[in-house]
């Protein structure tokens, strides 16, 4: 959720990471946003569930690679 709101209110992502524990926005919101960007007109919870599994999957995957840190970003901008 936190990644979508941001992406949603076109902030930069480059320079934002996850922090566990953190809680913003309302379950509402977070359902709402969860929903807009799943790709599916009336998600069940089950694709919902994959849905998140999956981003959730890829964003600690970029989150993890040395192309994505902050020391590349800095020296290799725009990559």
């Amino acid at each position: 959720y936190q990644y979508l709101k941001r992406y949603k209110e076109q902030e930069d992502l480059d320079r934002f990471s996850f922090v566990s524990g953190r809680v913003q926005g309302t379950e509402e919101e977070c359902l709402d946003c969860l929903m807009e960007f799943c790709g599916r007109n009336d998600p069940s919870w089950t694709e919902l569930s994959n849905f998140t599994h999956f981003l959730n999957f890829q964003l600690t995957k970029c989150e993890e690679s040395v192309f994505c840190s902050q020391l590349v970003l800095q020296e290799l901008r725009g990559f």
